[in-house]
């Protein structure tokens, strides 16, 4: 996902995607400690689970008969939750026991058409991809190709970040992680303005760095980082190694990390966003620049078939494709993702591109979710005590539907029911995501505004190394500012004085967002400088003339 420019963390279940705007993301966080310490009536005492490791031991047991209870309910949460969201589609698979037991697709593909989702519907998964890169480069690993440990540098020797000592020491593992100490969502202000993969990577040397291994903040770039220095050390491409390692093997034939294949699909679902009270197809992500992190596309089907593999310890019909040891150490926690909020509540885990947890029933989980705040929200929740995991794609933009659909299904394995109506309780925390951003988002234009200056006296050419060049057009309707390798525009209009403002609607903007564009006057009369509020979260929004 992309959401909340500001200061707020931007991780559902410490882990959603690729939408920097999370200003929920701690409410959520507290959602799910909650649910885990407090939600849940009280149990039977713990009894111990000989089959399962010495370690994991279970207050509620779970035989296979609940399992199928709640299979046969899933149909019906599916639909309850498409007919109370009005979501254009979705579709849901779970693999039990090494096999996909459940697989169906739900509603349209694309809202005034005719076409409907099924299980082979090709989604985009947004930071579902972030797992499937933690499998592939654990398959290297698993070969010894590469450590968790190798330090970025020793296979992209030209990789910078803005301290030398940790540029020499940050590690394949440190970045997937994300505990770089790069600052949160590091890089997709680029991207969305038309930055490449190399441009991004090479510009985050100009951000400034928070602690290092100490410090969790969630970067797309940073993990599309390592994938990439695996992939140099593989001698290929990123799309081409994830296609080799995982994707051929387990008979992924529709799934992609090319964004170009999944336009190519004939069964695919197009994003959603709510436009004026209803669902409408305005938008598309291009995700290619941080592909491993957000890029890939594929179907419930195939991913049913990679949950297998994962609960499998990395073995696949009988056939290890990916090292356990390697894998293990991707999906088990790595760094406190979200600090516990009492002393009753649990903190959340993250490993190398998996979310790890603990249930209240003392099993332990793996997870993830991913969204766009231009049309797709995703999620999967594993059970590796039950061999058990269900995987939610929805084509709209992220609400909750994903989750809390998997997670009632996992309520009614574990408790016979679900717990509580998590529709609503995702829904009023999701809510932020997609709200408008800006200082002055929703507020009146003042009523009697200074003037401004002549508008030739704004004209001109300004920059700063992070983002690059921006010109400032004086046109006959007003300025225009362009920005990025693509000249991405936008009209100008006047607030007060210096001070103009924008309308963004980008992944990182969600509709009604409100920039500010404040010019500085100059000794000749001519601005000299410009500040950019949409540009300004990591205090790089100054562009200076040049």
């Amino acid at each position: 996902m992309t959401f909340c420019r500001a200061s707020a963390s931007r991780t559902i279940f410490s882990v959603i995607s690729n939408t920097p705007r999370a200003g929920a993301a701690l409410a959520i966080a507290g959602l799910i400690a909650v649910h885990s310490s407090a939600l849940y009536p009280a149990k039977a005492q713990p009894v111990a689970a000989p089959s399962k490791s010495p370690a994991q031991t279970v207050s509620v047991p779970v035989d296979d008969a609940q399992v199928t209870k709640a299979l046969e309910q899933l149909d019906q949460l599916a639909r309850d939750v498409l007919e109370r969201t009005g979501l254009p589609g979705l579709a849901v698979a779970v693999t039990w026991k090494g096999q996909t037991v459940f697989a169906e697709g739900y509603g349209l593909r694309k809202v005034g058409a005719l076409e409907t989702v099924d299980r082979d519907t090709v989604f985009q998964i947004a930071s579902l991809s972030k797992s499937l890169a933690g499998t592939v480069v654990a398959g290297k690993v698993g070969e010894g190709l590469a450590r968790w440990d190798d330090p970025v540098v020793r296979f992209l020797p030209d990789f910078r970040l803005s301290d030398p000592a940790i540029t020499e020491r940050v590690t394949i593992g440190d970045l997937f992680s994300h505990r770089s100490g790069l600052p949160d969502h590091a890089g997709d202000d680029l991207e969305e303005l038309g930055y490449d993969r190399a441009e991004v990577l090479e510009r985050l040397q100009y951000l400034r760095l928070g602690a290092f291994r100490t410090q969790y903040a969630y970067t797309n770039f940073g993990l599309t980082a390592a994938a990439e220095a695996v992939a140099v050390a593989s001698g290929t491409d990123w799309a081409s190694l994830a296609d080799t390692v995982l994707y051929k093997p387990l008979g992924m034939t529709r799934t992609s990390s090319r964004f170009e294949d999944y336009m190519a699909r004939d069964n695919r679902a197009y994003p959603h966003v709510r436009d004026q009270g209803s669902y409408q197809s305005l938008y598309q992500r291009m995700p290619d620049p941080q592909s491993p992190a957000g890029g890939v596309s594929s179907s419930v089907s195939d991913l049913a078939k990679w949950m297998a593999l994962v609960l499998g310890g990395g073995e696949f019909q009988g056939k290890q494709v990916i090292g356990a040891k390697a894998l293990l150490a991707a999906a088990s926690g790595q760094v406190i993702s979200d600090h516990a909020f009492a002393l009753d509540a649990r903190s959340g885990l993250y490993g190398y591109g998996f979310g790890s947890g603990v249930e209240p029933t003392g099993r332990t989980t793996i997870s993830h979710s991913g969204a766009f705040t231009l049309g797709t929200g995703t999620s999967y929740l594993m059970i590796p005590d039950l061999d058990l995991g269900i995987v939610v794609l929805t084509n709209a933009q992220p609400i909750g539907a994903a989750e809390s659909l998997a997670r009632s299904f996992i309520d009614i394995v574990e408790y016979g029911a679900p717990t509580r109506d998590w529709l609503a309780g995702y829904a009023m925390l999701f809510k932020p995501l997609t709200a408008p951003v800006g200082e002055m988002a929703g507020k009146p234009l003042p009523s009697n505004p200074e003037p401004a200056r002549v508008l030739r006296d704004y004209e001109g050419r300004y920059g700063n190394s992070y983002f690059g060049p921006i010109e400032v057009e004086a046109t006959e309707q007003g300025l225009k500012l362009l920005a990025g390798p693509k000249d991405l525009s936008f009209e100008l209009a006047h607030w007060n004085g210096d001070t103009f403002y924008f309308e963004p609607r980008l992944e990182n903007a969600p509709a009604g967002s409100r920039s500010l564009v404040r010019f500085e006057a100059g000794e000749a009369g001519s601005a000299a400088a410009v500040w950019i509020e949409y540009f300004d979260e990591n205090g790089l929004g100054t562009f200076r003339r040049r």
